[in-house]
């Protein structure tokens, strides 16, 4: 027996389900490439940005993301590059912020290096965001200014102040670094937790070329959590944010610490999340060069039937898992393109 035909427009609320079985409800959207810091694991010094003709407008922002609300997407990110440098980007997520209202959407959020937090945190708060991450991987100042190459730790940490002032929650984001912060790590957790703030570390990705070999920024994080049970009482928990995280509860902190391992642990089998670059490509993996160009659908029509076709075409094809490993024959990223296009 046949099913259902449906209609044009009943697809254009069919919810996500990828060849795997898997609901894709996080919607992660890059706002810009571009970056008023130049960490030195995400891009080069000398980075080349987009033509800023090549990127969708705020309004065009809008349509696409609400488009994927539509279909059931129900947390929606907003990231970079670095988001709060998008010229009056504040207007796209008031906008957004509709869907909050709505009941459509369960969570509007954005990870940010916080250099800007101080001019927005309270607008934001004002928009309906309620947490946000804040990518800082040391509290040393010099350390900030070689990882940042020209960043102010006094006006990040001004920022992050300002946010919980507001009344954001902050969760810390820490990329974990050779040589360079590894062993910073307890005390970043101490502080972070002792202003009730969680702490997830991240392990290096080998995605775009930035000038130097990633296996000399490479550390494990099964190695750093190995040596934080040394110290620390870590209790595996269940929690579940929609991201890739996996957290543990740290007695003598009482805080929450996760830890994100692209490159030791897959942990692809639960994922629900894709990603869409300020150009309107949709990235259904992070850690795969698969590309879907939904600005040309976009344009096309002023109705969203050709982009929601598109949409399904592209979750028909995730993958099931990415494919990311350091090349230490050739030290060339697993992906071409640089973290700050696709979007944190």
């Amino acid at each position: 027996m046949n099913g259902p035909i449906l209609s044009p427009l009943a697809s254009l609320s069919r919810p996500m389900t990828d060849p795997f079985g898997r609901t894709i409800s996080y919607l992660r959207v890059s706002v810009t490439d571009r970056c008023d810091l130049r960490c030195f694991y995400c891009m080069s010094e000398d980075m080349t940005f987009l033509p800023k003709a090549d990127l969708l407008t705020l309004e065009e922002l809008d349509r696409l993301c609400s488009a994927f609300i539509a279909k059931g997407v129900r947390k929606l990110r907003l990231t970079g590059g670095e988001p709060l440098v998008r010229r009056n980007v504040m207007s796209l997520v008031r906008s957004l912020s509709r869907h909050l209202g709505t009941g459509a959407l369960n969570e509007l959020t954005l990870t940010t290096n916080g250099s800007q937090l101080a001019r927005f945190a309270a607008e934001l708060r004002d928009c309906g965001v309620r947490r946000i991450n804040v990518s800082l991987d040391t509290l040393d100042p010099a350390k900030f200014r070689a990882i940042t190459r020209w960043g102010d730790l006094d006006k990040v940490l001004a920022g992050i102040e300002a946010a919980r002032s507001a009344g954001l929650a902050v969760k810390i984001n820490a990329v974990a670094l050779k040589n360079m912060n590894e062993d910073e790590i307890p005390s970043l957790m101490q502080w972070a937790h002792g202003k009730g703030m969680a702490l997830t570390l991240i392990e290096v990705m080998p995605m775009g070329d930035i000038g130097e070999g990633r296996i000399d920024q490479y550390v494990p994080l099964s190695l750093l959590r190995a040596r934080l049970a040394q110290q620390y009482t870590l209790t595996d928990l269940a929690d579940d944010t929609g991201g890739p995280a996996r957290y543990v509860r740290v007695s003598e902190t009482g805080g929450k610490l996760g830890f994100i391992t692209p490159m030791t642990h897959n942990f692809c089998e639960s994922c629900n999340r894709v990603r869409i670059t300020c150009t309107g490509t949709l990235h259904t993996c992070l850690g795969h060069e698969d590309a879907s160009d939904l600005r040309k659908p976009l344009r096309a029509s002023t109705d969203n039937e050709l982009l929601s076709a598109a949409i399904d075409r592209a979750i028909g094809l995730k993958p099931k898992g990415h494919d990311f490993i350091i090349d230490r024959r050739h030290n060339r990223p697993s992906v071409s393109r640089h973290m700050s296009v696709t979007g944190g």
